[in-house]
């Protein structure tokens, strides 16, 4: 309600009147106090107004009442000059009452202005709603959700004597649940609230006879908790805890609220009541921009129930984390709903490693297909889908106004039938733009990750000519750990020669042969492509030469891990370092002369730089140390995990660290045989005044306790710039 204007300004009124005056009476707790005290402050300010009265504040009320609730029955939220003449309203009077009922003017049938009504919010509405029907109850017996439109003018003669207020607030709330669109949600919340004795002193004047209503309070508040339990929609659930709440009933928010506190909540199994309760809390406590499933639910028996349980935080959140949760094809359908609603708040939705399978998957996309659906990221990597999942994403990236950017299929057995749905998916997108010739009815994929998904050349081929035919917006592409040879390879790349594409980050499986058919298509279009990926492919340092000339153009961050490369291979990219902001050598056998040939080069731009398993010693260390004191370089981070460098290289790397030129922050050095000597040079380096090193990290060392301790004090000194360190000693 905080984020409704009206609402915020009724608040406003009423507590500055409250404040000013000092008032006694006890300051607004519950939505029904909120609105009844404005309604009793519009009654005082109609009063001061110089008018000749025709009708009593209470008569006035009352009828403008009986007109919000006729038309909140019949889902009017505007009416006219006769509407409120059945109510028996005067035109001037419900202009006097402007801070309830506003006159506005809507042009009908061209040429014919016709005056209409409406309440200055629907909830004023909805409130004025829910006081007929208890006014009617309390002074006159009469059940007015009985009545049918022509009784209106007669209610008297449906006076029921015997019925009890316990009764009419259960048969409220089976109406309101039995609305198909909520419609009177609200008005049920404001009804509970008016039989509640705090609320019937700001009534005086309405009530003919206000008695007591403790009994049937608690009657009604145990019907509610017992409807909770008969599993409503979730948005009914929510609504049902808000009457609990207009009500004083808290007690199932303080059951889970202390799960919630005491963090016990993933190993406690919850009821759907409570389940429905921690919903509650959530989207009542605190701003969802995050949701992470994992923090609440995991893995447990009803995990799908439990997550639509959810689906209003789910709803309300802009990013949702429900990856292995051990989801299964149940919950899409839900899952559907929450991103096609049109008060959905999601922009990112990750799903990864979750059972969804083919028949879960094609009723999640139906939600896709929604206008009101504004996902932009969508992770469903591991959730066993198959070429049959495919056909159905194909539609929904034909929809024109589908804002999907980023879309990760990996580690699903697609296959080459899958991959060329998806590509006629893609294809569509550029038909639209030459029919539209606008850029919101484009399918604007900026992001697709196919790794390990089981397809070969011929998937790829069709992805290529894909690409080809709407080349302007794809960003990244993730194609490694699929079969695709050569010629697949080099179809795909004749898509870079398109001077359209804008493709910046590229992951895909080659050979010596494929960096040639790259390296053309990069020469040809070298303007755009900022990330090469080509880990763990068997280039060679033949591919690597190959690759050296391209990379001068516009590449910044270069992967290159497990691809065979040799000192061969460092010698030729020595040349292009000076290109880099980022480069992976890793699980490669570079040795130290490998590592000497690279710090020959110009690393004046390199900001991070990894040499895992590399076999480098200490002899690679002094190449390296070189490199850290040069004035020229940059280099912040460095990763040499699995070398063999030990304390004599450690001690190099440490002099370095204290050379005034050494700009370094990050030194990673997992399992490189160190012992206390190496760690206590470390920590030297770290005293003195220019070291710039913010996060050591040493696990898998043979470190003492000694040795601890000293990274540890350095840690506590104020003076001193380490941040972070990780090591286990022995």
């Amino acid at each position: 309600m905080c984020h409704i204007p009206v609402f915020c300004w009724i608040s406003a009124t009423v507590l500055e009147k409250m404040l000013s005056e000092a008032e006694s009476g006890e300051i607004p707790k519950t939505l029904t106090q909120m609105y009844t005290h404005f309604l009793v402050l519009q009654t005082k300010i109609n009063n001061e107004k110089d008018y000749d009265k025709k009708v009593n504040d209470e008569d006035m009320i009352y009828k403008l009442s009986k007109l919000a609730f006729q038309q909140l029955m019949e889902g009017n939220l505007i009416f006219y000059e006769e509407d409120l003449r059945e109510c028996g309203i005067d035109v001037t009077e419900a202009s006097v009452y402007s801070g309830l009922c506003t006159q506005i003017f809507r042009e009908e049938f061209v040429l014919c202005q016709r005056r209409v009504y409406c309440f200055v919010h629907l909830t004023m509405q909805e409130h004025l709603a829910a006081l007929y029907v208890y006014l009617s109850f309390i002074n006159n017996k009469i059940n007015v959700f009985n009545i049918t439109p022509d009784q209106y003018t007669t209610p008297s003669m449906l006076s029921n004597p015997g019925m009890f207020l316990s009764d009419l607030l259960k048969i409220a709330v089976d109406k309101a649940l039995a609305s198909a669109n909520g419609h009177l949600d609200v008005f049920l919340r404001f009804f509970l609230g008016f039989s509640l004795e705090s609320n019937h002193t700001l009534l005086k004047g309405l009530l003919k006879q206000p008695g007591s209503s403790s009994g049937c309070t608690g009657k009604a508040i145990k019907y509610i908790k017992h409807k909770i339990m008969e599993n409503p929609s979730p948005e009914r659930s929510i609504n049902l805890f808000h009457c609990l709440n207009e009500l004083g009933d808290h007690s199932l928010i303080k059951e889970v609220q202390h799960f919630l506190n005491s963090g016990t909540i993933r190993g406690t199994r919850l009821s759907r009541s409570q389940w429905s309760a921690v919903a509650f809390v959530l989207l009542t406590s605190e701003e969802l921009d995050v949701f992470h499933m994992s923090k609440y639910a995991r893995m447990c028996s009803d995990i799908d129930e439990v997550l639509v349980r959810l689906l209003p935080v789910i709803e309300a959140s802009k990013t949702a984390h429900l990856h292995y949760c051990i989801l299964s094809e149940k919950c899409c359908k839900a899952l559907a709903s929450a991103v096609s609603s049109n008060n959905s708040c999601l922009r990112e939705l990750n799903l990864n490693g979750n059972g969804l399978k083919d028949e879960g998957a094609m009723d999640f996309f139906s939600g896709l297909e929604s206008p009101h659906c504004k996902l932009e990221v969508l992770r469903l990597a591991n959730c066993k889908l198959t070429d049959k999942s495919c056909s159905v994403m194909a539609v929904a990236l034909k929809t024109k106004l589908l804002s999907l950017k980023e879309l990760s299929l990996n580690c699903n057995n697609l296959q080459d039938t899958g991959v060329k749905q998806l590509a006629a998916g893609l294809q569509n997108s550029y038909c639209k733009l030459e029919i539209f010739n606008t850029e919101k009815y484009l399918t604007i994929l900026l992001f697709i990750r196919l790794w390990n998904c089981g397809f070969t050349d011929e998937g790829c081929t069709a992805l290529a000519s894909a690409l080809n035919s709407n080349p302007f917006h794809l960003r990244e592409v993730y194609l490694d750990r699929n079969k695709l040879g050569d010629k697949g390879i080099n179809l795909l790349l004749d898509v870079l020669k398109n001077p359209c594409c804008k493709l910046e980050i590229l992951r895909c499986g080659v050979t010596d042969k494929g960096c040639s058919a790259l390296a053309s298509a990069l020469t040809s279009n070298p303007s755009h492509l900022r990330e090469l990926d080509l880990s763990e492919n068997k280039l060679g340092d033949s591919g690597v030469k190959k690759l050296s000339e391209l990379i001068e153009y516009s590449v910044l961050h270069c992967r290159l891990m497990h691809c065979g490369i040799t000192q061969e291979g460092c010698a030729a990219l020595r040349s292009t370092c000076s290109h880099f902001i980022d480069l992976d050598l890793s699980g490669n056998k570079l040795g130290d002369s490998g590592v000497k040939q690279l710090s020959a080069g110009h690393f004046c731009n390199i900001e991070i730089l990894r040499l895992m398993n590399c076999g480098v010693t200490d002899e690679g260390c002094a190449a390296l140390a070189s490199v850290m004191k040069s004035n020229s370089t940059d280099l912040k981070e460095l990763y040499l995990d699995k070398n063999e460098l030990r304390d004599s290289g450690v001690k190099v790397l440490s002099a370095a660290l204290e050379h005034p030129h050494c700009k370094l922050e990050t030194l990673k050095l997992w399992d490189c045989g160190i012992t206390d000597e190496g760690c206590a040079a470390l920590a030297a380096a770290l005293t003195s005044s220019p070291s710039h090193l913010r996060n050591l990290y040493l696990f898998g060392n043979k470190l003492g306790y000694s040795a601890v301790k000293l990274l540890s004090d350095l840690s506590d000194d104020p003076q001193n710039k380490l941040e972070n360190f990780d090591v286990l000693y022995e």
